[in-house]
């Protein structure tokens, strides 16, 4: 909905409307671009997201519901939503790059994020310490508070620090939430699962390098977020080898999150010598 400048400047600068035309259109910077819809997707994904886990694996679990197809279901469908609003948040980026951005967009990506790849997470780990047998939900907030200050962190980060092109400084949030919620899905035993969100969070604060998801790398990133979105629905609707599909790609989420570091810090070491080797070349008579 649009808001003209007179709506919601006359009680303030009733001066200022003297050179103005009441119908004059409101500036570009209040004008939302075809990137800042599909960043409110993104924002839309995140919310909903919370709404299902909270209704639909919760709810039936303080209720004292056995519905646990239903809370597969909601889960399987809460992630899905988070998946969807890690294309939002890939395709909002490209289409700012080909298209024009209105000058608000940096902030509505970093507030949309911040609810999808901040918020949900955390939740879902909240709620994974109340309905687990073997979780302490105490525990578990904890947890789910480290992951969204770290994410709160990086995006804070990413706004005041400057990088080289091509690189981000640390795990993309949308990528650490899809580890998050991996792991939860794995059910593995909560000292393990505990542990490994903790990593996860370090990574998104971390110096680590990760590269950007551009042309090849961000086909081959919504492959993998189709990809996954068919193994939460077979496992979702219970179908044969669903479960054990649903652990290989959240395992293979996990190894991802692991191995890109160590090709980072390869690469950083590599880079190191070889400046040293060059250096050395340099100084020889």
């Amino acid at each position: 909905m649009t808001v003209s400048d007179s709506d919601t400047q006359a009680g303030w600068v009733p001066e200022a409307d003297e050179d103005e035309d009441s119908g004059e259109e409101m500036p570009l910077s209040m004008r939302l671009s075809i990137a800042d819809t599909l960043t409110l997707g993104n924002a839309t994904c995140g919310f909903m997201a919370v709404y299902f886990t909270t209704t639909g694996i919760l709810i039936p679990h303080l209720t004292g519901s056995d519905e646990s197809g239903m809370a597969r279901h909601s889960a399987a469908t809460a992630v899905i939503l988070m998946l969807c609003a890690a294309v939002f948040d890939l395709f909002d980026g490209l289409v700012a790059r080909k298209l024009r951005s209105s000058p608000m967009g940096a902030e509505l990506d970093n507030l949309s994020d911040l609810i999808s790849f901040g918020l949900a997470p955390a939740y879902f780990v909240l709620v994974y310490g109340m309905v687990a047998d073997d979780a302490h939900q105490r525990v578990a907030a904890l947890g789910a508070v480290v992951v969204l200050l770290a994410v709160v962190l990086r995006l804070a980060r990413f706004s005041c620090v400057t990088l080289k092109d091509g690189m981000f400084q640390g795990m993309p949030s949308p990528f650490g939430a899809l580890t998050v919620v991996s792991i939860v899905l794995l059910e593995l035993p909560f000292v393990a699962t505990l542990l490994a969100i903790l990593g996860t969070a370090w990574l998104m604060v971390s110096r680590v390098e990760y590269p950007k998801p551009r042309g090849p790398l961000a086909v081959a990133m919504l492959s993998w977020i189709v990809a996954a979105m068919g193994l939460l629905a077979a496992w979702a609707f219970d179908a044969p080898g669903g479960q054990l599909l649903l652990q290989t790609g959240c395992a293979l989420q996990l190894v991802l999150g692991a191995v890109i570091p160590l090709f980072a810090t390869a690469r950083r070491v590599n880079n190191f010598r070889d400046n040293r080797r060059e250096a050395r070349a340099a100084q020889l008579p």
